[in-house]
């Protein structure tokens, strides 16, 4: 199904910008998507189009207008032209890149899909918006399947008679023909497979107005001279070499025409928007027209190329882009050629179809004997629409009231490590670098004789290795709640005067035994983090905890966690800062962070304390894997190089088993069991989360609001209770679940890969086969009755 993007320009002007709406959908229904924007104040948007009109109407072409004045006197070349038309492209994309209208092409680009079939309506009655060239549009030239058309904010949909013939009934005037050749466009369309055509050359408007009122007809084509008077935005075509006429004067001719199925209109000729705007007041379905004076030559080859790719079953939108795209082989002799064709439409009615025109004759050979109705056994429902939806509403309150006792708990989870062990291997993070010091290095360093797992002799050489190379940030996972030894004093001096080195410490916690870790003495509390994690019942981290308020008590006061502090240094060079919604929530860049709270997806009842998140784990096969990594003696023996550290971030940690930093992921060893990783890695993890979602608009992990995953359960309850009610017998019904449970599967990790939203899986299953076991039963006991 193709898409329907609709553009609302509401009231304004070049001086003071314009409202603009976005609407998305699939075709034929309600859009699921709106979003507010307003295009910005710029009067130079208009000048330039104006300028360029000018030059290209001063252009010595051979063309199709009547009555438009040379106002310069000095005819202008194509290199002018065309040089204009690349400054009014910039400027108009400019406008269309402002801040203000940013919400609208970052909803486009996050709703639609390139392979999408779009259908763009640009909705507005300003006469001067429509006459911009809209296809210039970067967003518009980037789909491949999309195409643009004007609309009128006033719209309906005509009562007509819908009666199909065996070929496509054209009424085809060629009017005046002083100085153009109209006889291409008759032998273009004396090509069309399964048409009838009527020819009107040059006509009396008598003749015109009969043949309209008494005969049907599905398209309307005219060739000739034509033109748009811009004072009252009226268009005027010429039918002869005597008689002009406007839409209006046609108005009861052509109404009669379009509910007798008039359903295109073409008018080959030049500058016929206002010819587009007159027939809105018809409710036409489609018009082609021509936005400026079009060359005789452009507008011939404009028809074969559309004739030829409509006629092949190309929808009427791709059939004008495919041949307003091919006319660019022309512009090195008729410069913006390109510009000149576009589709008028009335948002009530669907996009047209060449085969939809005529009646297959195909169809029609078909043997009297078999065209007979011929009785069919229906499928019967057993249970009646009101006991399925009785039953489908019962068992999704049970299960919800369950979930949210918290029974489901454990299941969940767990389903949701499946898919998250599913999804596709994404690359290492190349903007981190883990230093890690190992078993080893802590033996190698026994001399020393550190306080933990890295001496102050270690450290100060490690950051004497690092800094020369310029990280962005460095950041320490390992507790040095003592001061630097009295020996390296320009260790000290460094930490203190450091503005890229973050150390850690731990907050205490009420229960007995966990005082918490005071953070190194050396460090201000501005370049501090904490280390503190958040694991689930059953011991594994799925939250991510960014900041919390310390107790009092605590002898680590760091509001933020260690990863925030690293990520948000390494943002700040980038041009992004911590921001606050009027909310409260915060933002990076365009990623808003909402906490999650003690109801959220699978989780019911968790402790939701500070600002929690849900932790999206980078797919690398392993978790260790999530970015390049050193040992401590790599590092000091020089196998270190400046690309590897430049800009980056540095995480140094421990995975000595002796220290007991490692922390349960959802993935699994080879053994089946759950995989433990270090804290550096834990914090690696975190950082690359935020840095993905601020920069590479990868989006968080999020879950549906309640009403939402209600909805979702119910629909697949309900789906249950349709296989019991319509399939008699077990094998079939088993098989129907079976699949059923085969694309629910399939539907939540496609939405966790495809959106990042964890969507109820266990729920939705047990709703599903439960309820078909209910129905079952019932049935069951009703028959044996």
């Amino acid at each position: 199904m193709g898409k329907l993007v609709i553009l609302k320009l509401g009231e304004g002007n070049f001086e003071q910008g314009f409202p603009v709406t976005l609407q998305i959908g699939d075709e034929n229904v309600r859009p699921s998507v709106e979003i507010t924007g307003a295009l910005p104040p710029n009067p130079e948007i208009l000048r330039d189009y104006y300028r360029w009109q000018s030059i290209y109407r001063n252009l010595r072409l051979p063309s199709r207008p009547i009555g438009l004045p040379k106002e310069l006197k000095q005819a202008p070349n194509l290199e002018d032209c065309q040089q204009v038309a690349d400054e009014f492209k910039v400027r108009f994309n400019t406008w269309l890149a402002s801040d203000s209208f940013r919400p609208i092409r970052e909803k486009w680009l996050e709703k639609l899909m390139l392979a999408d079939n779009i259908r763009v309506l640009l909705q507005t009655k300003d006469f001067r918006l429509q006459k911009l060239p809209w296809h210039l549009w970067d967003l518009v030239e980037r789909y491949p399947q999309a195409e643009i058309a004007l609309s009128a904010p006033a719209y309906e949909q005509v009562n007509r008679i819908t009666t199909t013939y065996d070929k496509v009934k054209i009424l085809a005037i060629l009017g005046n023909s002083q100085g153009i050749d109209t006889k291409a466009d008759q032998a273009l369309l004396n090509l069309l497979p399964n048409a009838d055509i009527t020819f009107l050359i040059e006509p009396q408007c008598q003749d015109l107005t009969d043949q309209l009122w008494e005969k049907h007809w599905q398209i309307l084509f005219f060739a000739g001279h034509s033109s748009t008077q811009e004072t009252n935005e009226t268009g005027k075509i010429y039918i002869n070499q005597t008689e002009s006429l406007t839409i209006s004067q046609l108005k009861y001719a052509l109404k009669k025409a379009v509910e007798r199925g008039l359903k295109l209109a073409i008018f080959n000729s030049c500058d016929g928007l206002g010819l587009a705007r007159e027939f809105a007041d018809l409710y036409i379905p489609q018009i082609i027209v021509m936005r400026e004076p079009v060359p005789d030559r452009v507008a011939q080859q404009f028809l074969k190329y559309f004739l030829e790719a409509f006629a092949q079953g190309d929808s009427l939108y791709l059939a004008v882009r495919e041949a307003r795209e091919r006319l660019q082989g022309l512009e090195n002799q008729f410069p913006c050629a390109t510009w000149l064709p576009v589709i008028c439409q009335n948002p009530a009615e669907m996009p047209l179809n060449w085969g939809e025109l005529f009646r297959n004759v195909r169809n029609n050979n078909i043997p009297i004997s078999l065209s007979k109705t011929t009785p069919v056994r229906g499928i019967t429902n057993r249970l009646g629409f009101s006991s399925i939806l009785l039953t489908s509403m019962v068992m999704t309150g049970m299960l919800i009231g369950v979930r949210y006792l918290g029974v489901l708990q454990p299941l969940e989870l767990s389903a949701f490590d499946q898919l998250v062990r599913l999804r596709p291997p994404e690359k290492p993070d190349s903007r981190l670098l883990i230093v890690t010091v190992t078993e080893e290095d802590v033996q190698a360093q026994k001399q020393e004789k550190p306080q933990g797992s890295l001496s102050d002799k270690s450290f100060a050489q490690l950051l004497e290795k690092l800094e020369p190379y310029q990280p962005q940030v460095i950041g320490l996972d390992i507790y040095r709640d003592y001061p630097v030894g009295k020996d390296y004093p320009a260790l000290a001096e460094r930490m203190r005067k450091s503005d890229r080195f973050v150390g850690v410490c731990q907050l205490s916690d009420s229960q007995p035994g966990k005082p918490g870790v005071k953070p190194p003495p050396e460090l201000s509390p501005q370049n501090l983090g904490f280390s503190d994690i958040v694991i689930d019942s059953d011991n594994v981290v799925r939250r991510h905890l960014l900041a919390l308020t310390p107790p009092p008590s605590s002898p680590c006061t760091a509001p933020y966690a260690l990863n925030i502090q690293l990520a948000l240094r390494y943002l700040y060079a980038k041009g992004i800062q911590l921001e606050f919604t009027p909310d409260g929530a915060w933002q990076l860049g365009k990623v808003t962070f909402k906490p999650i709270e003690a109801h959220t997806g699978g989780y019911q009842g968790v402790d939701a304390f500070g600002h929690q998140i849900l932790l999206n784990y980078r797919s690398s096969g392993l978790p260790e894997a999530i970015a390049p990594s050193m040992t401590l003696q790599q590092v000091l023996t020089g196998k270190l190089n400046a690309n590897a550290v430049k800009g980056k971030i540095v995480i140094i940690g421990t995975t000595a088993e002796t220290f007991g930093d490692y922390w349960l992921t959802p993935y699994i060893t080879p053994q089946g069991k759950l995989h433990a990783i270090p804290g550096v890695f834990l914090q690696a993890q975190m950082v690359s989360q935020l840095l993905r979602a601020a920069l590479d608009g990868q989006p968080l992990l999020w879950t549906w609001p309640l009403w939402g995953e209600v909805i979702w359960v119910w629909g697949w309850s309900f789906l249950g209770g349709l296989f019991t009610a319509y399939l008699h017998r077990f094998i079939y019904l088993s098989l129907a679940v079976g699949i059923a449970i085969i694309s629910l599967y399939a539907s939540c990790f496609i939405f966790l890969i495809a959106y990042s939203c964890w969507v109820p899986l266990i729920p939705a299953m047990l709703a599903l086969v439960g309820n078909s076991l209910i129905a079952t039963t019932y049935l069951n006991i009703k028959f044996k009755n």
